[in-house]
């Protein structure tokens, strides 16, 4: 009898405890989106969500070239401030358009001629003219890093992209592209 009641009181501390930690989950992800969505609704531009990246994100080495993977969310990218270009773009895509949906912030992806890794970025506007925000790159890629444009067109960025000399890339293609096409 009391190894019977021994077994069911540990089976039920066991069952408790994982329920405990899968709660203690679920608390954390909604205060990151909280977080999140507190944060970017303070912002009131383009350059704070520059400055953000500047001042927090971490380019992870593990997440490159993952090609086919989803991105992080933009809250779990916030949270972990760290992740690969496709993850960026996602999370700049996601604040911009809430800031101001007038940037119309979109996927673009630069197919590398020299094969994987490629690229991705993101495309906004600004008064009709067009800009690229690009933080998701490693060290290597460093030039393509910043804020890029006015631009009239795609094109136009491409042909910036051309101008650059980086090892171990060299401009393919430069669509807009759906992310989570991969």
């Amino acid at each position: 009898m009391i190894k019977s009641a021994f077994k069911k009181l540990l089976l039920l501390s066991i069952t408790l405890s994982i329920v405990i930690v899968f709660l203690a989950s679920i608390g954390e992800c909604g205060e990151a989106g909280a977080d999140y969505v507190a944060t970017v609704a303070k912002w009131t531009s383009y350059k704070d969500v520059y400055s953000w990246l500047e001042n927090n994100f971490v380019y992870d080495y593990g997440r490159k070239g993952r090609y086919g993977k989803e991105p992080l969310s933009p809250a779990e990218m916030f949270r972990l401030k760290k992740g690969a270009c496709y993850d960026s773009a996602n999370f700049v895509i996601d604040a911009l358009n809430r800031i101001n949906p007038g940037y119309k912030a979109r996927s673009v992806f630069i197919k590398n001629k020299l094969g994987p890794p490629h690229h991705w970025v993101t495309a906004f506007t600004v008064d009709g003219k067009l800009f690229i925000m690009d933080y998701g790159t490693s060290a290597s890629w460093e030039a393509m890093r910043g804020i890029h444009g006015p631009y009239k067109s795609l094109s136009e960025y491409e042909d910036f992209l051309f101008s650059l000399r980086i090892r171990g890339f060299s401009v393919d293609d430069v669509v807009y592209k759906d992310i989570n096409l991969h």
